[in-house]
């Protein structure tokens, strides 16, 4: 099932408004014609009755009226002239009229109300007679024991309001269609931008990550637009990231893999057991290294795409856990490795991250060290919301001008007689950090050489998820 345009969805959603705008324009006319023609009948009415008394005051104070006299002219049911259009002929007993005098009925119109039908309230009523509803004002003559009725039946007004309601909405439902194609013409011309837009988009290149021209977009949609081109400039710096890596990588497994295939040429060639036997050593050294590298690579590839796994971790365990696995190492260069700090530092984070970047640093601290050096690993907490681990050690340090260039990919120093690297952990290490929302700074220990570095972790973190 396809999906519908913005254009149709934007329809759906206006229609119902303009449904409801008619229904309450609708309703607010029905409601304001009632009342006008109300005002305008009742004083009809009123009119009536004081023109009867006008009309009929010298003939009702002469005369006695037993019975009661049915009185003709003025006939307000206007029968013949209802007769001249047949398209009245409901209307033609819908008003009447009674008077009364000295509480007696004395005079009533051709289409009045029964003798037995009480007098109605002074002023303006509404009875019922014969199942119908009429509109009734009495006057009492304040110079006359005379009461005169003036009624009409209230279906008059009622038609009447239909009329005008019916002539009012008969035009808006013709107009509906009218509007409606104006509404869709008037949004596919306010979304012609938008889909400008998208065609610059669709008509990129693979390689084409430039910028999209968005001075044409409306307002609203610029925030829109300067998205899609913070996405299309950080795309553009990854992948120029990735091809650099890339080469990179291409570059540095060249080296070891020549070693190797020199090494196992020259091998193939030795004639002294000796001779062999520094080769092979040569080999496994040159393995190893190919071995560590390759670790590393891999190590990058799961800090920037492996998925977040957050759980509760104590850091000091986590540290002492790190630097049992280096123990062989230290041993063998007898070097003094102490941890410290507090021993419940707990922090939510992803474990597996956290370890391989507190690794790398440890690892740099073991391997920069000399033989007989000192690394202490001390954990305590930096403010309320953050914990703070920090490695000292007794080895080369980095120069202040290099301290932001080590978090690159295979740099490493100029001119300095460090062990040999893959230029990666620190990288790695870097790249870890920011996941975790951690950071990372480097320094001079406290006794004045060396390098001191501090990572700083949140108790609760905001990890930056892919």
């Amino acid at each position: 099932m396809k999906k519908p345009t913005l254009a149709w969805s934007l329809i759906i959603r206006v229609a119902p408004t303009i449904l409801l705008a008619l229904l309450a324009i609708g309703h607010l006319a029905f409601q304001s014609a009632t009342y006008e023609i109300n005002r305008i009948y009742d004083a009809q009415l009123i009119t009536d009755a004081n023109t009867l008394w006008s009309i009929l005051q010298n003939y009702i104070r002469k005369n006695d009226f037993d019975p009661p006299r049915q009185f003709n002219d003025p006939d307000l049911t206007m029968g013949d002239q209802m007769a001249l259009n047949s398209n009245l002929k409901d209307f033609e007993d819908a008003r009447m009229f009674r008077v009364w005098k000295a509480d007696h009925l004395a005079i009533i119109s051709a289409s009045a109300f029964k003798p037995d039908q009480s007098m109605s309230v002074l002023g303006l009523s509404t009875v019922i007679y014969d199942g119908k509803p009429w509109r009734v004002y009495t006057l009492k003559i304040a110079t006359a024991p005379v009461i005169i009725e003036v009624a009409e039946k209230t279906m008059l007004r009622r038609h009447l309001v239909s009329k005008i309601l019916l002539n009012l909405i008969l035009p808006l439902i013709v107009l509906i269609p009218i509007i409606t194609l104006l509404i869709w013409i008037g949004i596919q011309k306010g979304l012609g931008t938008v889909h400008g837009f998208v065609r610059q988009i669709r008509n990129r290149s693979p390689d084409d990550l430039s910028r999209i021209t968005t001075e044409t977009l409306p307002r609203d949609l610029l925030p829109f637009g300067e998205s899609v081109n913070v996405l299309l400039s950080k795309l553009d710096r990854s992948l120029t990231a990735e091809r650099q890596f890339a080469d990179h990588v291409a570059h540095q497994l060249r080296t070891p893999q020549a070693s190797l295939r020199l090494l196992l040429q020259m091998l193939q060639q030795a004639e002294h057991e000796t001779e062999r036997t520094m080769i092979i050593t040569n080999l496994v050294r040159s393995n190893d290294k190919a071995l560590r590298l390759i670790e590393q690579l891999l190590q990058s590839g799961r800090v920037n795409h492996q998925d977040l796994s957050v759980s509760t971790v104590n850091l000091y365990d986590v540290a002492a856990s790190i630097l049992a696995d280096l123990g062989e190492t230290i041993r063998t260069k007898a070097q003094d490795v102490m941890l410290s700090g507090c021993e419940k530092a707990w922090v939510k984070t992803d474990e597996s991250l956290l370890r391989l970047l507190l690794e790398n640093l440890f690892e740099n601290a073991v391997k920069y060290s000399p033989t007989s050096g000192q690394i202490q690993v001390m954990i305590s907490r930096d403010s309320a919301d953050t914990w703070l681990v920090r490695v000292c050690d007794t080895g080369p340090g980095i120069p202040a001008q290099h301290v932001e260039a080590v978090f690159q990919r295979f740099f490493r120093i100029p001119g300095s007689n460090r062990p040999d690297g893959t230029g990666l952990g620190l990288a790695i290490a870097a790249d870890a950090a920011a996941r975790l929302a951690a950071t990372i700074t480097f320094g001079v220990p406290a006794y004045g050489s060396g390098l001191q570095a501090d990572v700083r972790l949140a108790r609760l973190a905001r990890l930056k998820d892919i």
